[in-house]
This record gives structure tokens, sequence and C-alpha cells, in this order.
């Protein structure tokens, strides 16, 4: 009696887990349900798992925690486990994942769901390639938004490729794949960095993050370096599917047919200008004939680069312009505007680079390559900048400041900026440097195409 007592007041004080009325759930299940959550809630899983095996038989639409407390418990055993037990109990979590989404189907994302089962399927070995495809294509076509995961992403991509190298599917069904799941990863990825973009500004305000918030931005920033590693490994895995020897056959035998299609061309020309097969005549082929069907910023983009390879730089600007003029993605617009501040910094103009990497960062303020590139204009220049020695090494704090933001706006490029900064500070005046000097806590102005102030640090 004191135990059902002290069953009771937990469930009271734990209602949250109850998904279904008290009319349609046994006193006897509430109890076991309790005494279920209870255990699992600190880990104590073997107390737990006879209340689990109980649940799942008797009172498996008792509560969504049967199923969200079953998969941290058997996750925690597939981690002890190996050889077949470890192919048993995954096919156990999966078979927990297909029983959720049985009894609680308006609390289980379709399409998250059937990729989860994909991943234990791929992961451990269970079924063919097939299977794991069809289970992966089915959340794809049936609930895309709801997958998340850049690996299952990325193992979804995979066994497409391997059911091609098999004979089952043809390449070009490969390559638009290819384009949907780069899409998809670069939305997920926009919209990891927007969250953490918010974090990085209030603590550059000077504002300290809440420790959830910390939490937070660490998962952001865990999250968006997996994306950046998984799409990495898309292109990776298309290798050489995609080379310019494949796609230049492909779309001469399709262009005929497609040649009206404006989604087929500008998929065709984004390949190969991503392939840097801009110079065969395919290439223009398709560039004109989409702008020709429907002036936009791709083709506009597109002309602009056959404008640069022909050394035509009036025609270059002029297909810029409206390029800029017609993109309405800020992403985009960024990077039309990093690539143009590239040509001028590899031509030694960098007051112009400056300004279009400024451009660039003003619609996509998480463009970290920009910061780096700056910071990096910054270093080169030191010793044009500055009268004496001094002035010309406190460049370098200018430098550091600029590309260890770019580390802070973009997880992803955190090593190499870390790794720069630290540098550049190494290049900067030392504390002795500055005593010396008398200059703790003035100004330098930095006297060249720069002409920026640097504040000299406090000794």
């Amino acid at each position: 009696m004191k135990t059902k007592l002290t069953a009771l007041l937990f469930m009271l004080l734990a209602g949250v887990f109850f998904n279904t009325t008290e009319a349609q759930v046994s006193e006897e299940c509430r109890t076991t349900l309790s005494l279920f959550v209870e255990a699992a809630k600190v880990k104590n899983y073997d107390v737990a798992r006879p209340y689990f095996e109980t649940l799942k038989k008797d009172c498996p639409s008792a509560s969504l925690a049967i199923y969200q407390y079953g998969e941290k418990m058997l996750k925690a055993d597939l981690k002890k486990a190996s050889g077949d037990a470890q192919k048993a109990k995954a096919q156990e979590i999966i078979d927990l994942l297909k029983m959720r989404e049985k009894f609680f189907p308006a609390k289980t994302p379709k399409g998250e769901n059937a990729a989860d089962i994909g991943q234990y399927m791929y992961d451990y070995k269970l079924g063919t390639t097939q299977s794991q495809y069809d289970i992966f294509n089915e959340a794809w076509t049936t609930d895309r938004a709801s997958i998340k995961s850049s690996k299952s992403i990325y193992t979804y991509f995979k066994l497409a490729v391997n059911l091609f190298e098999q004979g089952v599917k043809p390449l070009d069904e490969i390559f638009d794949l290819y384009d949907e799941v780069q899409e998809k990863l670069s939305k997920e990825g926009t919209v990891l960095d927007g969250k953490l973009q918010k974090l990085v500004e209030k603590e550059e305000a000077g504002q300290q993050l809440t420790g959830k918030e910390g939490r937070r931005k660490k998962a952001y920033e865990t999250n968006l370096k997996a994306f950046g590693i998984f799409a990495g490994s898309v292109d990776g895995t298309l290798g050489t599917l995609a080379d310019c020897e494949n796609l230049v056959p492909l779309y001469q035998k399709q262009f005929e047919e497609n040649k009206n299609d404006i989604d087929w061309i500008n998929k065709a020309a984004s390949r190969m200008l991503s392939k840097e097969c801009t110079t065969d005549p395919m290439f223009k082929q398709l560039v004109e004939q989409l702008h020709t069907l429907k002036p936009s910023a791709d083709s506009a983009k597109y002309l602009m680069i056959l404008c640069r390879e022909a050394g035509d730089y009036a025609c270059e600007k002029e297909y810029f312009e409206q390029a800029l003029a017609l993109e309405q993605d800020p992403t985009k617009r960024a990077a039309l505007n990093y690539q143009k501040a590239e040509g001028y910094r590899k031509s030694g103009s960098y007051g112009q680079a400056r300004s279009y990497y400024n451009k660039a960062l003003k619609d996509n303020p998480s463009f970290g390559r920009a910061y780096l590139k700056l910071g990096q204009m910054y270093a080169s220049s030191a010793n044009n900048c500055g009268s004496t020695t001094f002035e010309k090494r406190a460049t370098y704090w200018l430098a550091a400041d600029v590309v260890a933001r770019a580390g802070r706006v973009d997880p992803r490029l955190a090593r190499t900026a870390n790794g720069l900064a630290a540098n550049y500070r190494g290049k900067a005046p030392t504390k002795t440097d500055i005593f010396n000097a008398d200059m703790a806590g003035k100004s330098v102005k930095l006297n060249c195409w720069i002409g920026m102030t640097v504040k000299v640090p406090k000794i």
C-alpha cells in the first residue's frame, strides 16, 4: 500500500508523462509507468528494465515517456554490447521506434523517426543496401522537413551512390539527389547559424550568457561543424562521378530534350560551375539558353564568369551588377560580393577588396571567411602601415582581432582562426615594447590603406 501511495504521489508531480486520460490507463499501468520513469530518470536501468518490458507488453499507449526513456536506456545497452549482441540491441531500438510511431503518431516526426531507423540499420549493418536506402527515401519523400541530422542526410546520399555503383540507379538521379541534399544541408546550417549569431552578438555586446544559453551556443557550434564536415563528405562521395568527363556528355545528350526547362538548365550549369567545367562550350550553351529563357541572378552570374574568362572586364562588371540587382537571397548576394572582393585582393587592390568583403558581411554577418581574408590582408600590410617598428607591429593586433572574429561567427573556422590570431598576437609588440615606448592604453593610427586606429593594450 505504501508503495502504491508513493507511486501515485510521484505521478501527480510528473503528470506531464501521461498522454492519455486517467480512464484510459489502468492503475496498474500508471504505477508501473511511474516506477519505470523514476528509475530511468536517474539511469538506474537494472531496476527500470523489467518495468519497461511490462509497459511495452501490457501498456504500450500509456505514455510517450516509455519510448523517450526506453530509447535512452537501450542506447546505453548498445554502447556496452558487441558483435551479434550489439546488432540485436540495435534491432530492439528500431522496434521501439516503430512502436512509438504506432502508438504516438502525432508526437513522432515521421521523417526524423524513419531516418533514425535507417541510421541504426546502416551503422549496425542490418538489412541490405536497398532496404536501408528505402527507409531513408521514405523519410525524405514523406517528411523531409523533420530530418535535422547531418549524418543521416549524408548516409542517405551515400546509400544512393552505392546503388548507382551496383547498377541500380541512373547517374542523373544521383545528381538530382545531390542538389536536394546540399540544399537541405545548407538550409539547416543557415537555421543553426542564425540561432548561434544571436548568442554571439549578445556576448560581443558585453552581455553574459545564461547557463542555458551557453549550453545552446556550444550545441549550435558542434552541430554547425558537423554540417560542414558532412557537406564536404557529400562532395567527396560524389567525387569523380560528377567530373567534367561525365557531366559534359550527359548534358550534351539531354540538352535538346530539356532546353526549355529552366530548372534543369540551372542545375546543369551550377554543377558544371562547381566542377570547374566552365571552359567547355557546353557551359556557354547552357548559360546563354538560361539567360534567354529567363534572366536571373544565376544566369547573370554565369555570364559574368564567361566574361571574366574571356578577359572582358567591362562585360564582367555589367553582369556582376545585374546579378546583385536580381539576387534576393542575402547569403547568395554575400557570396557574389565575396567573389568580387577575392578578385581585388588577388590583384593587390586591398582597399577595394575590403569594401566588397564588408558588403558581403553586411548581407551575411556569419561569413567567417570574409573576416579571415580581411585579417590576412591587414597582417600582410604591416610593414607598410607605420613609420616606426612599433607602429608597424601594432597592425598585428588589428589582424588578430579580425581573424578571431571569423572563428566566433563560424565555428567551422575556429581552429584556423584561433591559430592565425595567436600567430599575429605573437608578432605584435610585447609588454616590454609597450612599456619602453610608453604606449600603454594609447592609440596608434595605421597610416596606410587601412586607415584605422588600434588601441594599445594596457599593461
